[in-house]
């Protein structure tokens, strides 16, 4: 049975949550970014950011992440649901409508009353209740598309 934890409770440790994460959104020169993110993230998602692992059993499956900003021009708007990954055996199995739901509802906790993000994927996020408002732009430079959920 699948459940999202909290990074701070995954039971090998928090440095071992987010070196999992960093395997996955990382590049080889960024983990002290990561290592200090999530150390510094919040253990009981009262506050951003919050970093979450899909677990089955003592297996990760994937991971998600309520966030201040996603490496993204538009810094006005927030929480940014990211960080957003499913291993290839646990897909088609619900699991980032379950991450969806549970950012939302940890967001609508913490006051807020929408969540956003950015990505390239066409016609997924549209199912889940999200909406594509704008475009932002990456730090290179290149536009990005931007997505709104209502809470």
């Amino acid at each position: 049975m699948y459940e999202i934890i909290n990074a701070h409770e995954y039971n090998r440790g928090i440095d071992e949550a987010a070196h999992y994460i960093h395997s996955k959104w990382g590049r080889p020169t960024n983990l002290p970014f990561y290592l200090d993110a999530i150390r510094n993230s919040s253990d009981n998602a009262s506050r951003l950011p919050v970093f979450y692992l899909v677990m089955n059993g003592d297996e990760i499956c994937g991971c998600s992440a309520l966030i201040v900003n996603d490496f993204i021009s538009r810094h006005d708007l927030y929480p940014w649901f990211a960080c957003v990954f499913v291993e290839k055996d646990h897909r088609g199995k619900k699991l980032g409508s379950m991450m969806m739901d549970r950012g939302a509802k940890d967001a609508k906790k913490m006051g807020f009353e929408k969540m956003y993000l950015t990505t390239d994927l066409d016609g997924y996020y549209e199912r889940y209740q999200w909406f594509r408002i704008e475009d932002g732009f990456e730090m290179d430079g290149s536009p990005t598309r931007i997505y709104c959920r209502n809470l």
